[in-house]
C-alpha cells in the first residue's frame, strides 16, 4: 500500500528557535526572553536573541525549502511579535513578517502549517497569571482571531498549540523551561486546563472566522509504548500502558491531554488521584475543549518497551546495555512510528500527522564543505520504514514533518544539540543543506518508494 498519493511531505521550525529578531520590530518580550537573561537558565549563556535570523533570511530559507521539494511547511507564530502586550494593539510590522512569510512559502509552492502557541508566552500576560488566569483562554483567542483574520485566506491548515504537556509540567512544575516555575499540582492543573480551553476556544474562532475551508489539529507529544513481542499479550499491555494514568507521572499521560480534546472527558482516574487538587472548571469546559479536529497531530521521540506481566499487569523492561541513543541521549527506537499511529488511531480515530520526528546529531562541515550526517539518514530510513508499515496495516496516514528544517536553539540546551535538515553556523548565519537534506529530497520526490 505504502504512502498514499496525496502525502504530505515536510519539515517543521517554531518561532523562538530559529527567528531571532528578538527586540527587534516592536516586537513585546516573551517568557523565554526574560528567561534567557537569568545566568545559567540556558546551557552556555545562549540565548535566542539572534538564533538563526530567520527574520531577516526567510526569502533565503524558504528558497532552500523550494530546492528540497517541501511540500509544507510548519512554523509557529510568536504571540508577542503579533501583540506586544498579549493582546490589544496589534503591532502591524510584526504581523507583516509572517504575512510576507507565507506569501514566500505559496509562491514556491508550499503550504503553510501555521502553529498559534509554540512556547514563547508573552511576558505582558505572564505577569497577570499567565495559564493560571481565567481569562488566559479568552487572551488566546483574542490572538488567534488577529492571525486568522490576516492569514486565513491563503492558509488552510491550522495547529493551536504545540506540546502542552512539556510547557506545563517543565515551565510550571519543573522550573527547567521557561518561564521557570515549581509550582504545586493544584497550580499545575489549573494551567493545563485552561491551556486546554485556549485550545478549545480557538478551535471554535478559526472555525467561525476562516476565509478558506480549513483543516485544524493540534500537535500533542506522545508517549509511546512499544510491546517487547509481536504477542497478542504484548500488544495488549503496549496500548494499555499507553493510555494508563500514571499516579506518580500523571501529568505525562497521553490520556490526561488526549482524552479531553478528542473524547470530551478526563480519564476517570486522574480525577481520583487529584481529588483534592482538582482544578475549577465552568459547566461547559469540557464541550469547549471538545471541538471537531480534522486531524491527530503527533510529535514523536520517546518510547518505554513493555510486556504482559502476570496476572493481566504490565511490565516495563528495561533496555539492553549500549542501547542505539541520538546525540541528546534519548533512544532510537524506530517502532514508535508502527505503533504509535496505530494506537492513536484506534483510540481517537483520526488521520494520523507526524507533526515532529527526528534526532539531534553531532554535525560538523568537513574539508570538502559538506555535512556528511549519513547517521541521520539511517535514523530517519527507519523510522519512515515503521511509519510506512503502519499505513499497510491500515492506518490513516495525512503526512509527516521532519524535526527539524534547521538546525536551532533548542531551549534549555542552547545550541548544543543540532536537530536539522539544514546545517547553521550561528557566528555568520550560513546556511548549508546536510547530507539528509538531499536524501530526504528524494524521499519526497518518490513518496517514499525509494525507502
Amino acid at each position: 500500500m505504502g504512502f498514499k498519493k496525496d502525502f504530505v511531505w515536510g519539515a517543521a521550525t517554531a518561532s523562538y528557535q530559529i527567528e531571532g529578531a528578538a527586540f527587534e520590530g516592536e516586537k513585546g518580550l516573551n517568557v523565554w526572553d526574560v528567561c534567557c537573561m537569568q545566568p545559567g537558565f540556558v546551557k552556555d549563556g545562549d540565548t535566542g536573541n539572534v538564533a538563526c535570523d530567520h527574520y531577516h533570511r526567510f526569502k533565503e530559507d524558504v528558497a532552500i525549502m523550494k530546492k528540497m521539494g517541501l511540500k509544507a511547511y510548519r512554523f509557529s507564530i510568536s504571540w508577542s511579535r503579533v501583540l506586544p502586550e498579549g493582546v490589544g494593539k496589534v503591532n502591524e510590522e510584526g504581523l507583516d513578517f509572517y504575512d510576507k512569510l507565507v506569501d514566500e512559502l505559496v509562491a514556491a509552492g508550499i503550504e503553510p502549517y501555521v502553529t498559534l502557541f509554540h512556547w514563547d508566552y508573552p511576558d505582558a500576560l505572564f505577569r497577570k497569571g499567565s495559564w493560571l488566569n481565567p481569562d488566559s483562554p479568552k487572551w488566546f483567542a483574542e490572538y488567534a482571531k488577529v492571525i486568522v483574520d490576516r492569514l486565513s485566506d491563503r492558509v488552510t491548515h491550522w495547529m493551536t498549540i504545540n506540546e502542552p504537556q512539556c510547557y506545563i509540567n517543565l515551565g510550571y512544575g519543573e522550573g527547567t523551561h521557561a518561564p521557570g516555575l515549581k509550582l504545586n499540582r493544584g497550580y499545575v492543573l489549573q494551567a493545563a486546563h485552561n491551556t486546554l480551553l485556549a485550545h478549545g476556544m480557538a478551535v471554535q474562532v478559526i472555525r467561525k472566522y476562516s476565509k478558506k475551508p480549513c483543516e485544524i489539529g493540534v500537535a500533542l507529544v506522545g508517549g509511546i509504548a512499544i510491546p517487547e513481542t509481536d504477542t497478542e499479550a504484548d500488544y495488549n499491555a503496549a496500548r494499555s500502558y499507553m493510555f494508563d494514568i500514571k499516579s506518580d507521572n500523571m501529568m505525562w499521560s497521553d490520556a490526561f491531554w488526549m482524552d479531553p480534546i478528542y473524547l470530551g472527558k478526563y480519564p476517570e482516574n486522574a480525577i481520583k488521584f487529584n481529588e483534592k487538587w482538582w482544578p475549577k472548571m465552568g459547566q461547559d469546559d469540557l464541550k469547549i475543549i471538545n471541538q471537531p479536529l480534522d486531524f491527530f497531530g503527533m510529535n514523536s521521540y520517546h518510547d518505554v518497551t513493555v510486556r504482559a506481566g502476570k496476572d493481566g499487569g504490565v511490565e516495563v523492561v528495561k533496555k539492553k546495555p549500549g542501547y542505539a541513543r541520538t546525540a541528546m541521549h534519548w533512544a532510537v527506537t524506530p517502532e514508535i512510528l508502527h505503533y504509535g499511529p496505530k494506537f492513536f488511531y484506534e483510540r481517537y480515530k483520526l488521520p494520523i500527522l507526524v507533526t515532529e520526528n527526528g534526532l539531534s546529531n553531532t554535525d560538523t562541515i568537513f574539508l570538502d564543505g559538506k555535512v556528511h550526517d549519513n547517521y541521520r539518514i539511517d535514523f530517519l530510513n527507519k523510522y519512515l520504514l515503521e511509519y510506512k508499515k503502519a499505513a499497510d496495516e491500515g492506518v490513516d496516514l495525512k503526512g509527516y514533518l521532519q524535526w527539524s528544517f534547521l538546525d536551532n536553539f533548542e531551549w534549555a540546551e542552547g545550541y548544543n544539540e543540532r536537530f536539522g535538515l539544514v546545517y547553521v553556523d550561528y557566528p555568520t548565519g550560513e546556511r548549508t543543506m546536510k547530507d539528509s537534506a538531499y536524501w530526504y529530497a528524494d524521499v519526497i520526490k518518490t513518496n517514499g518508494e525509494n525507502l
